[in-house]
């Protein structure tokens, strides 16, 4: 089984004002007062500078757009996530803004390697933005996380914003 996951993540009503312009953005509900916004084509073409976003090392990160997600962090913490898993064999990216800035990472689990004794990736971007973990799990799973396998998944239910 495979997971893949390229999103922004930050409180739902900051997320919300902050994509209210960007065309094929949409949201979807998390736990903990948190939602998420997809990576998805449309959006990517919408939102990227044309550059690159590889000196952070994300795969999906459009070009600039770490400029964007510092701007939408004056009003709370935003975070970058990415994984991808197939057989039990993955990895986990992050980084988050907060007050302008890039505050955490990026971090990065690389394919065969254990998460750190601070958790995942993810599930340190998410602690930054306020998720409790569970008495059973990580904070990945206290927010829902694992609701869906696939990017494209979340889209589905999603609440669409922006223009059309």
């Amino acid at each position: 089984m495979g997971y893949e996951l390229q999103a922004v993540i930050a409180e739902e009503g900051l997320l919300r004002a902050a994509v209210r312009d960007l065309p094929g953005a949409g949201l979807a509900s998390l736990g903990q007062g948190l939602s998420l916004m997809v990576i998805t084509d449309q959006l990517f073409d919408a939102v990227t500078d044309g550059g690159s976003a590889e000196a952070l090392g994300f795969w999906r990160l459009p070009g600039g757009f770490e400029l964007t997600l510092a701007e939408w962090s004056t009003a709370g913490p935003v975070a970058y996530v990415e994984a991808e898993f197939f057989g039990g064999d993955g990895e986990q990216r992050a980084a988050v803004w907060a007050d302008g800035a890039r505050m955490l990472g990026p971090l990065h689990t690389p394919p065969g390697q254990p998460f750190p004794s601070a958790g995942s990736p993810i599930s340190q971007a998410l602690r930054r933005l306020g998720a409790v973990r569970r008495a059973d799990g990580d904070e990945f799973l206290a927010v829902g996380l694992d609701r869906h396998r696939f990017s494209e998944d979340w889209i589905d239910g999603a609440d669409r914003q922006g223009p059309r």
